[in-house]
């Protein structure tokens, strides 16, 4: 049995969380605190298998207390789960940096709380979280890290007349995805040949937000997909949350943005298996699939059909850097990974396959 601790300064909230948990047999409430204060002080002596936590609380909030975790390097699985977390897309991504691993939106009234559908949503990504790995020790923006990224970008120029071929880069992430695209895209050089498309499963409103705060932080620009927009190279474009991505091939060799709206795939929407499948008909001579940390087994089936059709070259993030070891477990069993690599490598690994102009 799972051991869960809540941290929100509402006592009727916690007794909602505490009813939800209990009711479920794979979860214990063993702890319980009104603000960041309280909660530091139980995770300093014990500790749990996952942490629900509210972001507005006296004393110390939750963006404080998972500062505080990280400074004193003490280990914690944590969900948020805040009336902010959906008009506050920039809160979520300020906790989702500081290592909260996924979130739910708290309803504002507790009874839209005990409703099946928030019920459904808060166990199953809680399930998530508490089956994930514990952080890891944050390797993205060590000094030997970024000196070995630019030793990369200078021998792929060196070498990109040779890397002649017409190429794309797709990458699928989900649950701890939004930290790991960090280790990722902010290493990527800005003349990168290639477009890189990007499925993270987030809902609408957040994935805006997540590509503005990895614009602001990355030599590459970033922005979320628009509707008829063609691909450059050197841009990173993240799918709008509550779409499906596909790219469709206009004449004269241009590649555009096209959204759809199909049901949600593998419980997913965005679902990368749809952005996959849509590179099928394109003219690139190969295409470059990256699958990271994520549950369940989007990418494995598009990819999977997608090989059918063209070449593709497989990156599979390695499962010890994984906060979910799912998606890349999938593709990994399914037989479809050329290249098992740590986090803190994909960006490298990227550079060398796609060249730089």
């Amino acid at each position: 049995m799972k051991k869960i601790l809540i941290v929100d300064d509402s006592a009727l909230m916690r007794r909602v969380f505490c009813d939800i948990i209990e009711g479920d047999k794979r979860f214990q409430v063993t702890d319980k605190a009104a603000n960041g204060l309280e909660a530091l002080e139980l995770l300093s002596k014990n500790t749990y298998d996952a942490v629900v936590l509210d972001v507005n609380m006296p004393k110390m909030s939750g963006l404080e207390l998972l500062r505080e975790l990280q400074k004193r390097k003490i280990p914690v699985k944590v969900m948020m789960a805040s009336t902010d977390t959906m008009g506050g897309a920039k809160t979520t991504m300020d906790a989702l940096e500081l290592g909260a691993l996924d979130f739910v939106h708290k309803p504002t009234s507790a009874l839209e709380c005990r409703r099946g559908p928030f019920r459904e949503a808060f166990l199953s990504t809680l399930e998530v979280v508490a089956e994930s790995r514990s952080p890891v020790t944050d390797r993205a923006f060590t000094v030997d890290s970024i000196k070995k990224t630019k030793q990369v970008v200078e021998l792929a120029k060196k070498h990109s007349s040779v890397i002649s071929q017409n190429k794309i880069v797709a990458i699928a992430s989900s649950t701890g995805g939004p930290k790991a695209l960090h280790s990722v895209i902010t290493k990527l050089p800005k003349d990168l040949r290639t477009p890189v498309v990007l499925v993270q499963h987030m809902p609408a409103g957040f994935t805006q937000s997540l590509a503005e705060r990895l614009n602001s932080l990355s030599e590459i620009t970033v922005s979320e997909a628009v509707e008829g927009e063609t691909l450059q190279g050197g841009h990173v474009y993240i799918a709008r949350g509550g779409k499906h991505l596909n790219i469709d091939k206009k004449p004269g060799g241009r590649y555009v943005v096209r959204y759809s709206d199909e049901p949600a795939r593998e419980g997913v929407k965005p679902c990368a298996n749809y952005m996959y499948e849509s590179l099928a008909n394109s003219d690139f001579d190969e295409i470059i699939c990256v699958v990271m940390t994520g549950m369940g087994a989007d990418g494995t089936k598009g990819i999977v059909n997608l090989k059918n059709a063209k070449k593709v070259h497989v990156l599979v993030q390695e499962q010890s850097t994984c906060a979910v070891y799912g998606m890349p477990k999938s593709a990994v069993q399914a037989g479809l990974a050329d290249e098992i690599v740590p986090l803190e490598q994909i960006a490298q690994e990227i550079i060398l396959n796609v060249g730089v102009k």
